[in-house]
């Protein structure tokens, strides 16, 4: 009788440790209880809706601290990223941050390129809601185009119905 108890005992120690490395070898990643936060999030167009998005961290210093957000240096360094444009100076009413990407496509990163837009002297700025319709603008209507020189992480946290 206490040899079947035994083996019965054992049995459920390995069933429970198999259970338990079945977790830790491949099962759901715990990163702690979750909790809310409050941040400040701001809208951004891509391809004529508006999505929500975050900004945390910009490889520029000085602009970090004017943000009031992260700097971290290495960011700077990533490449091949896609672009978020930027209208300085004269804008249309309404005009928002314009995204190269969005969550869900192959080339969605919530690292961006910042390029910033610009409008010439003496034409009239429109308001720009897709990526695809910035280099059309800039054959037709007077808008320019300059790196920002800078990466910023803003991930997209809602896409449409901003």
């Amino acid at each position: 009788m206490s040899r079947r108890i035994l083996v019965c005992a054992a049995g459920a120690v390995v069933a429970a440790a198999v259970a338990a490395g079945a977790y830790g070898a491949g099962g759901p990643m715990m990163m702690g209880p979750s909790h809310s936060i409050q941040q400040s999030s701001f809208m951004g167009y891509y391809d004529g809706h508006r999505d929500t998005y975050l900004s945390t961290d910009i490889s520029s210093k000085a602009e970090a601290k004017a943000m009031g957000i992260a700097y971290p240096a290495s960011i700077g360094r990533v490449k091949g990223l896609p672009e978020i444009y930027l209208v300085q100076g004269r804008a249309a009413p309404g005009q928002l941050a314009v995204f190269g990407s969005e969550p869900g496509e192959a080339d969605y990163s919530p690292l961006w390129d910042e390029t910033i837009l610009t409008w010439k002297s003496g034409s009239k700025p429109v308001l720009i809601t897709s990526d695809n319709e910035v280099n059309k603008l800039e054959k037709t209507s007077g808008l320019t185009e300059r790196p920002g020189n800078v990466v910023l992480n803003c991930p997209i946290v809602k896409v449409g119905n901003g």
